[in-house]
């Protein structure tokens, strides 16, 4: 069985992952050089990466994928960050998402998909085939 984080391990885990939902890319970036572990996941299954493209932090997102951060990993709702850009109409996001390699068909319901859903015909084209 796990030990439960400390209450400073999961204040310290709160903050990193207001930071991904508030865009800090410069903070963000100074703790992962610090150690902070860039897939980090909250109890929800979101990543870091995640957090930041749902809510429209490009920045953010590049400076995590810059450090490492699996762009496709799944929430456990079996989400993938780059859908979740495309519903929010993240086109930025989407940008950096597929430069860093994120697979337009990954989770459910992929980015394809909700791009065709939505009638996004240019992030379609941006998504590949």
């Amino acid at each position: 069985m796990s030990e439960e984080p400390s209450a400073d391990v999961r204040e310290l885990a709160t903050r990193v992952f207001d930071m991904a939902r508030d865009g800090d890319a410069a903070s963000l970036a100074a703790y992962l050089d610090a150690g902070v572990p860039v897939d980090l996941t909250n109890e929800k299954g979101d990543t870091l990466v995640m957090l930041a493209a749902y809510h429209g932090h490009a920045d953010a997102v590049a400076v995590l994928a810059a450090r490492g951060a699996d762009v496709d990993r799944l929430n456990d709702r079996g989400q993938a960050p780059v859908a979740g850009a495309v519903f929010k109409g993240e086109d930025a996001v989407v940008r950096v998402l597929v430069e860093a390699g994120a697979d337009p068909l990954a989770g459910h319901p992929t980015a394809v998909d909700t791009a065709r859903m939505f009638g996004r015909e240019d992030l379609l084209e941006l998504l590949g085939p």
